[in-house]
Order: structure tokens, then C-alpha cells, then sequence
């Protein structure tokens, strides 16, 4: 891969949220338009409507159809497979949810997977699981999971991530414990809120120290996925906005090469 630039890729958490019009959208906005509304300012969104219910293939393929072509979807996986039955007897469901989600065609980036705070570590269910989705979609659909359980925060487990070519999340938050050091060969960033789960915001200060943290992984030759779920009073757009700021130019340009 010589020559190549990692890719950078910041945007929020979702992006239909009423409070967000007169911070991102004008008042008069449709529902129908914020897509193509939020695309005009992000180049990548993560989808969470995807972990309270199932979407059909024709959904993807809509919204895959009203953005721009370098537009990258990341996914979030139904809480069916996450909450309900942690990884377990799961392999017909993940099937029906990867082949969905592959109708977002080049714009699908890397699938979520994230679990409840309750879910210790088990690293027999985890490599399954990997072995699994290899056999059945290759490295095709590339996997980040955010794991809210400090017992995951092992060696082991971020070897055995990275051979799977999957990413360990970096998550920050007040609430949960965030791992040590990415995984993988591409870093997942989730920022739900330095204070008040998903309504605070960051300072510059704070945004500062994290554009220096991916200046690093970029060099280092790391794609970057950031989102922003700090949603409550535009916080997450104002603070995607800032960060993309700090590392606008150079070699952490948006969208790579």
C-alpha cells in the first residue's frame, strides 16, 4: 500500500434529530431533506436507527442513492445481536442484517457492535463470531466493536481483533470505561459527551488533544472513523466541526487518497 493516505472521516451519530434544525438545518427543513441537508457539510454519518429496528435493503440503497459518491455510511448492528443474544445463536440474524447493509453498496464503512456494560469479557464467543463472518463475507464488511466492560481491555483480545482485521472502539464518556489504545487496522472513534451522557460538550482544549491523537494514526498509515453522539443542543455538531478544523490540510485531509 505504498503511497497510500489513510482516510479521515468525521461526522456525527445519526443525523435526523429535530433540535438540529437552526443549528444545522434551516427551521423549515422536511425530514426528508436532512440527509441530503447533512451531507452537504459531513462525508460520513453513523447509522443508529439500524440498532432499534431492522432496516430492508431498499432503505440502504435510498439513502445510499441521496448523498454524494465519497459519502461513508458506518453502521450501527441491530441490538438484537449485541443485547438480546450476545453474539450467541445469532449466525441467521447477522446474516440477514450484513446482507442489508451491503445494499449501501461503496459507501458501507465499517459495521458497530456495541455492547451493554453488563457484557464481560468472553473471548470464545468473540473469536466464533470473527471466524464466522470471515467464512461467511470475508473482509468485505469491516467490523468496530465498543465493548463498556473493562474486562476486554486485554492484549489478547485486541490481538485477536486485529488478526480479524476488526477495530477496537475508542469510546469517551464519563459514564463508561474507555480502552487504553486503539485495535485494529483503522480506528473507530465514538465521543458521547465529557460530562452529561450525549448532551455535553467538548472544549476546544479537550478537541485539541484528540486531533493530536489522530494525527499520530493517520501518520502511522490508520484510517479514522470519528463520530459524534453527544446530539443534545447541536453539541455534536459544533464539536465534529471543530475537530475537522484542527485537522483540516496535510496529510490528515478528510477522506484520504
Amino acid at each position: 500500500m505504498a503511497g497510500r493516505r489513510a482516510a479521515l472521516r468525521i461526522g456525527t451519530s445519526g443525523w435526523s434529530y429535530s433540535h438540529w434544525r437552526g443549528v444545522l438545518y434551516p427551521p423549515e427543513a422536511k425530514s426528508a431533506e436532512l440527509l441530503g441537508l447533512y451531507a452537504r457539510v459531513f462525508r460520513t454519518v453513523e447509522l443508529n436507527a439500524s440498532f432499534y429496528r431492522m432496516q430492508r435493503a431498499e432503505t440502504y440503497r435510498k439513502q445510499a442513492a441521496g448523498v454524494p459518491e465519497e459519502f461513508v455510511f458506518a453502521v450501527k448492528a441491530h441490538r438484537s445481536i449485541t443485547h438480546e443474544k450476545r453474539l450467541e445463536g445469532i449466525e441467521t440474524i447477522w446474516r440477514e442484517f450484513v446482507s442489508s447493509v451491503q445494499a449501501l453498496g461503496g459507501k458501507l464503512g465499517p459495521v458497530l457492535l456495541q455492547f451493554p456494560p453488563s457484557f464481560r469479557c468472553r473471548p470464545d464467543l468473540l473469536e466464533a463470531f470473527l471466524e464466522e463472518h470471515r467464512r461467511s463475507f470475508g473482509e468485505a464488511v469491516r467490523l468496530a466493536f465498543e465493548f463498556r466492560h473493562a474486562s476486554w481491555f486485554e492484549a489478547d483480545v485486541s490481538a485477536l481483533l486485529t488478526r480479524h482485521g476488526a477495530a477496537l472502539v475508542l469510546a469517551d464518556s464519563s459514564r463508561y470505561p474507555r480502552a487504553p489504545a486503539p485495535a485494529g487496522p483503522f480506528v473507530y472513534l465514538r465521543f458521547h459527551g465529557p460530562g452529561a451522557l450525549f448532551a455535553s460538550s467538548y472544549s476546544d482544549g479537550e478537541l485539541q488533544e484528540w486531533a493530536a491523537r489522530i494525527r499520530g494514526w493517520l501518520a502511522g498509515g490508520m484510517d479514522v472513523y470519528a463520530y459524534f453522539n453527544n446530539d443534545a443542543g447541536g453539541c455534536a455538531v459544533r464539536n465534529a466541526m471543530t475537530l475537522r478544523g484542527l485537522l483540516e490540510g496535510g496529510a490528515a485531509a478528510e477522506g484520504g487518497a
